[in-house]
């Protein structure tokens, strides 16, 4: 289950209101929380918001 503070993030990544690696150090910084799963769905969202 994501938390408000993940959604919150989530949604400014997918705005774009943050640049990789501030997205990255929150993604480390948050991933402690979360399950395997919750992980490898944000790094999907991620790669997608981030492609080159």
């Amino acid at each position: 289950m994501l938390t408000r503070e993940v959604r919150e993030w989530l949604q400014k990544v997918e705005r774009g209101q943050y640049s990789y690696e501030d997205a990255m150090y929150e993604f480390v910084r948050i991933s402690s929380y979360l399950t395997k799963e919750e992980i490898m769905t944000l790094k999907s969202r991620l790669e997608e918001c981030y492609k080159p």
